[in-house]
């Protein structure tokens, strides 16, 4: 515990939607600054060695993010694959889970994306102790969130037998989430000292965790659903997941005490933990809008797709799964970026916090043609590596192009969440993404799919729709954005 200074540290958040004003800074994408702020100009050369600087770090913090997300996305998929083998009756149950826990486990990914504000921001302004502060509270506060959802979870089957006819498969994803319930501990803990290790520009520390994890969650799924000796068979599989994410939990705590993190951590601070949690649930709960909506519009897609027949939905599976791993590059750039451009934000340097927003759009630009060139023109063998049915093939190729097309904004949009984030503007990311999805997405995603006969293809133009308003309107919100109000709101949660 600290004293004197450090323990009046006052960290009141107090959250606004930062407009534009008549003087306020325009980010200019193409990197001006504007002078009526008071920002110092940079000379021309500044600038273009500052934005590749920039871009430079912000990608080389991105690769190893890219690599956490896979590795971490390959514990789920491990456990479909593996309880595949088992039958279709429990394929189909496990699929019903892991979308059930996807969906609202999502809601500790989002809340845990408040740290890529506070954390970041509180250690450009070298308050390290603060950094360490906002980790406890933020996971104090997902564990209070927890209690509620792993009820939901234990007492599942219920709520599941609305979603599907067959009682069984409602009983088997029952108990597949129960086991996984013993997880969320882990898993908060993982969330959230990622961030806390990301603000402190400690990017490699989980992709190490789980390069070693990964391979004994395959082979623990092996030994708990398949051994003679040991296995349990179906509920094998959660438990060798609920297993790893302890692995990871606990590996990455030692990497904090043992290796590096640990010089933001100043003691566990009993009091100080469960202060001021209105200060973190605004960023929190808003933080969770913009990931959850997403989530639960593209399974809203899914669930959709289930009415055009079982071909259609294997194809959708498909295009679902190849969505998810084409998420994982964009969202790494975008956790890099919010964690950078929010450091110097705290670090009370607007110019520079400008020129990284500039250099993050200009990442996303280049990984909107790297994602549409590796998903269009190789879409045919792609649907080909998960299935021989030509029906399907069909069906997805016709998906997985109109996806790859949505590449080309959905990118910048996930980018210009993640700026969002780092500005503290969560409210406004979250406005933005309920009225993109569900005023826009979905409305016109099931006229287009029922009313005009387009079935799937129809599904995923109007998601691509209501994409392509979110990037737009989530530029013009970081376009106009009032650069002084922020540094100031982040200097009020930072001191």
């Amino acid at each position: 515990m600290m004293s004197g200074q450090n323990s009046l540290v006052d960290d009141r958040i107090h959250q606004e939607n930062y407009g534009s004003t008549a003087s306020g800074a325009i980010v200019d994408i193409v990197g001006g600054l504007d002078e009526e702020r008071g920002l110092q100009p940079a000379t021309k050369q500044e600038k273009t060695g500052s934005l590749l600087n920039e871009i430079k770090v912000i990608s080389l913090s991105s690769a190893p993010l890219a690599v956490t997300f896979f590795l971490q996305y390959s514990l789920a998929v491990v456990s479909i694959f593996t309880i595949s083998k088992i039958g279709k009756k429990e394929l189909a149950a496990v699929s019903l889970a892991t979308m059930t826990f996807n969906i609202t486990s999502s809601i500790f990914t989002g809340m845990s994306t408040c740290l890529e504000t506070l954390c970041s921001q509180a250690y450009g302004a070298k308050n390290y102790r603060l950094v360490g502060l906002y980790f406890q509270r933020c996971f104090a506060l997902i564990a209070v969130f927890n209690i509620p959802l792993v009820l939901i979870w234990w007492k599942s089957g219920y709520l599941l037998k609305f979603i599907v006819p067959d009682p069984v498969l409602a009983d088997l994803a029952q108990s597949y989430l129960r086991v996984m319930s013993f997880s969320t501990p882990a898993y908060i803990f993982f969330e959230t000292a990622k961030r806390y290790l990301q603000a402190q520009n400690i990017f490699a520390a989980g992709q190490y965790v789980l390069l070693l994890v990964a391979p004994i969650n395959i082979l623990l799924n092996y030994l708990l659903v398949w051994s003679e000796v040991i296995g349990i068979g179906f509920l094998g599989a959660p438990l060798a997941t609920t297993i790893s994410y302890w692995l990871c939990a606990v590996l990455l705590l030692i990497y904090i005490v043992v290796v590096d993190g640990s010089q933001c951590w100043f003691g566990f601070e009993v009091k100080g933990c469960f202060q001021s949690w209105n200060s973190i649930l605004p960023l929190a709960l808003n933080g969770t809008a913009m990931l959850l909506s997403e989530f639960v519009a593209f399974e809203i897609l899914t669930l959709s797709s289930a009415r055009f027949g079982t071909s259609t939905l294997a194809a959708q599976s498909i295009a679902s799964t190849i969505a998810t791993l084409c998420f994982q590059i964009p969202f790494s750039a975008s956790v890099a970026s919010a964690t950078r451009i929010a450091s110097l934000i705290g670090a009370g340097k607007q110019s520079e916090a400008i020129i990284s927003t500039n250099a993050a759009y200009m990442i996303s630009v280049s990984l909107s043609i790297f994602n549409f060139s590796v998903l269009f023109f190789p879409r045919t063998k792609i649907a080909e590596l998960f299935t021989n049915d030509g029906k399907v093939i069909s069906i997805a190729v016709t998906i997985l192009g109109v996806l790859s097309i949505n590449q080309l904004w959905d990118c910048p949009n996930i980018i210009g969440a993640g700026i969002l984030r780092a500005q503290g503007r969560q409210a406004v990311g979250s406005k933005l993404n309920i009225v993109a999805y569900y005023i826009i997405a979905v409305p016109v995603a099931l006229y287009l799919g029922f009313k005009a006969g387009m079935q799937a293809k129809g599904l995923w133009i109007g998601l691509g729709l209501g994409v392509f308003c979110l990037a737009l309107s989530e530029l013009a919100m970081i376009i106009v954005s009032d650069w002084d109000a922020i540094s100031k709101e982040a200097h009020k949660r930072s001191r």
